[in-house]
């Protein structure tokens, strides 16, 4: 792929914060108009990938251009391209929705009747005509953050950055957002998505990478990750270690698929889930090793992360296991 088909490039990017190795040379592109995720868990090196590319901090090493301009030696014309909508909404709650949107496009130097007719359009794209005058203050989550991504907007920048757009929406909300998103793409914009929900990538992205404590693991479509996976994931919970592992041995010459054991859960990729579902269990009952439970669920993250790196998808940038209460 050339660059001028690409959107974004991203070459061997690196990025440190003292000792903590945030991004260890990643690469990918991004092809002009389509949807490209970043998938991972919280402290995979996500956030600092689309700061650096949003021009907001500075690379340790490596290249990244945004739209064929270098986002560290041509950094105005990389912002004067892009749209951001970061975790933290970065709208006025003192303002209203009306008026944080008509901020931002004197701030971007827009003429104001300009200004005034791009506010209207996306608040009536984004449901919010109704509350377009009343105070940020009084939004339901979900309709902050469709302002926060409107912000994002109001320049018709060809490249938008969203960093977990729908973390802490309801479902409905959520969907509102992937349906705005999908509409955006229809229209020409190229977006990079970062999520740590495998069924938002699925449902919006037209290739993701992987991340996993800073470097790309994977870099494909969904299907095929899916595909390498399995359609369906069983896991069961045998109640000891020691059954868990007897089960492990028991069942690796009885389906040929994928099969990853984690303390006491035995977790078995199949892309025809009720046959094996019923040899897996009928070879465990003959041998004396039912399980204390059972569930079937399509790939999640933590299905990929496992396959893929071997380990669940719970880490910090550090590569050490979170514990509550650090910090995302």
């Amino acid at each position: 792929m050339t660059m001028a088909e690409s959107a974004i490039v991203v070459e061997g990017l690196v990025k440190r914060f003292k000792s903590l190795v945030a991004l260890d040379g990643i690469d990918f592109e991004v092809p002009a108009g389509t949807v490209f995720g970043l998938l991972g868990p919280n402290g995979a090196g996500k956030t600092t990938a689309i700061r650096i590319l949003a021009t907001i901090l500075h690379p340790d090493g490596g290249s990244a251009r945004v739209m064929g301009y270098d986002v560290v030696h041509q950094s105005a014309e990389v912002r004067f391209r892009i749209g951001l909508a970061g975790q933290n909404a970065a709208v006025d709650p003192n303002l209203t929705g009306r008026e944080n949107l008509h901020m931002i496009g004197t701030l971007a130097q827009m003429p104001g009747k300009e200004v005034k007719l791009r506010a209207a359009e996306l608040l009536e794209d984004f449901d919010l005509s109704e509350a377009a005058d009343r105070p940020l203050r009084t939004y339901s989550g979900g309709m902050r953050r469709r302002l926060d991504v409107a912000a994002a907007l109001v320049q018709r920048p060809p490249v938008i950055f969203l960093d977990e757009p729908t973390t802490g929406l309801d479902i409905q909300s959520r969907s509102e957002l992937w349906m705005l998103i999908g509409n955006l793409v229809s229209q020409g914009s190229t977006v990079l998505l970062t999520t740590q929900y495998l069924e938002e990538a699925d449902r919006l992205s037209d290739r993701i990478a992987v991340v996993d404590v800073g470097r790309v693991v994977a870099n494909d479509s969904i299907a095929n990750l899916k595909a390498q996976l399995g359609n369906t994931v069983i896991e069961l919970e045998m109640g000891t270690v020691d059954a868990a592992t007897r089960s492990e041995g028991l069942l690796s010459p009885v389906h040929k698929g994928k099969i990853e054991r984690n303390g006491t859960r035995i977790s078995i990729s199949s892309g025809n889930g009720p046959d094996v579902l019923y040899e897996v269990l009928h070879a465990l009952n003959t041998n004396g090793l039912g399980p204390k439970s059972v569930s079937v669920h399509e790939p999640s993250l933590d299905d990929v992360f496992l396959a893929i790196t071997g380990h669940r998808a719970v880490s910090d940038e550090s590569g050490a296991p979170l514990q509550e209460g650090d910090a995302k």
